[in-house]
């Protein structure tokens, strides 16, 4: 037995279904259902699509997540769920859900921030969060440097892209090469066999009065492109190889390059990197390199725990409730642009008031 608190969580901000239970910092379950497939044919992820099969997989992707985690919905100490950021009609698919089941069962329901469940996410992998972390998140949508004192609560942006985020970029110039969707697995696949010296792409956001910590992959992008289509006009084979190798190399560089600068300016000595390009190969061995130079400690979660998982909400879930933080109220919403500074949705301490018993063995009400 234990007084950790067993929390199931549930993500659906993009065209991840994804469920995972912890107790406390202990993983114990992390189930997925990716509808990926579905979206590579149209080069990207189509919101209606994502939401109708979030529908479609929330109650088996639960029910297989309490099973592998061999525990029952009766045994939970509370239901987390993204509440922002990410696609309103996902997102509106997980809340509701999440309502369901907390009210069905009479456990308090957490609404939670997405990019924040991003952070907490390492605690599964490495334990208990450094007090502050600076965190370097990258992904299909976000790319961040925050600073947290207190994942519950205290979540302060540092710097964010003003235009492409990352793992967008990566998606786009995949396309160009016709390397398939998503971008970044095959991007990083075909640059291990490339020289990332070979074409000088530029480094946005580098020069002295540029912003020190936002980033901006737009004119990358750009350049990447332009570059290759000059190629192809001027019936050059295009070095598919070289061409993935130095468009990474540029990435990864701004992001290490800003993110150790922005802990050294701090005096933060921990550096945690998360998201969809934290798995990354070459962002890994590049990071890792500039922070030992730097006495930096980096913590970066497995690979599979980067990308967007129901496990990383549990673990912001369990947190929030080891430390006492409100529940949300029944009115939850999604918020697609929900901002980082709110790392969760407090509500009114009614939603506590639930009948402790669980209402699947109440008496059905009468109609």
């Amino acid at each position: 037995m234990t007084d950790e608190p067993l929390v199931l969580g549930i993500e659906t901000s993009c065209d991840e279904t994804g469920v995972g239970i912890v107790r406390g910092t202990t993983l114990l379950a992390d189930a997925i259902a990716s509808s990926v497939d579905e979206h590579a044919r149209f080069g990207g992820v189509v919101p209606e699509v994502a939401s109708r099969a979030h529908l479609e997989a929330m109650v088996p992707t639960i029910e297989r997540a309490l099973k592998e985690a061999g525990v029952t919905a009766k045994d939970l100490d509370g239901i987390a769920v993204t509440a922002g950021p990410g696609l309103a009609g996902a997102l509106l698919v997980g809340v509701s859900a999440a309502k369901a089941y907390a009210y069905a069962l009479g456990k308090p329901l957490y609404g939670v921030n997405h990019l924040a469940s991003h952070i907490c996410v390492d605690q599964l992998e490495h334990g208990a969060l450094p007090e502050p972390t600076m965190a370097l998140l990258v992904s299909g949508g976000h790319s961040s440097l925050l600073l947290s004192s207190d994942i519950t609560s205290d979540v302060r942006p540092m710097g964010a892209t003003i235009d492409d985020a990352a793992g967008e970029a990566f998606d786009k110039i995949a396309r160009v090469l016709n390397l398939g969707f998503p971008g970044g697995p095959v991007i990083d696949r075909y640059a291990k066999e490339g020289d990332p010296s070979a074409i000088a792409f530029p480094r946005g956001l580098t020069g002295p009065r540029d912003p020190v910590y936002d980033f901006s992959f737009s004119g990358l992008k750009t350049a990447v492109a332009r570059w290759i289509e000059a190629k192809r006009a001027a019936g050059e084979e295009v070095p598919v190889r070289d061409v993935a190798a130095s468009f990474q190399e540029a990435v990864v560089d701004v992001l290490t390059r800003k993110a150790v600068r922005a802990c050294k300016d701090e005096g933060v000595d921990h550096l945690m990197i998360g998201g969809g390009v934290a798995a990354n190969s070459r962002l890994r061995v590049l990071a890792q390199e500039r922070c030992e130079a730097a006495g930096i400690r980096l913590r970066v979660p497995r690979p599979k725990l980067c990308t967007d998982n129901g496990a990383m909400v549990a673990a912001l879930g369990a947190e929030m409730v080891a430390r006492n933080r409100p529940a949300s109220s029944w009115d939850l919403s999604a918020d697609s642009s929900l901002p980082v500074t709110d790392p969760h949705v407090p509500g009114h301490d009614h939603v506590h008031e639930v009948s402790k018993d669980n209402l699947y063995s109440s008496p059905a009400p009468r109609l």
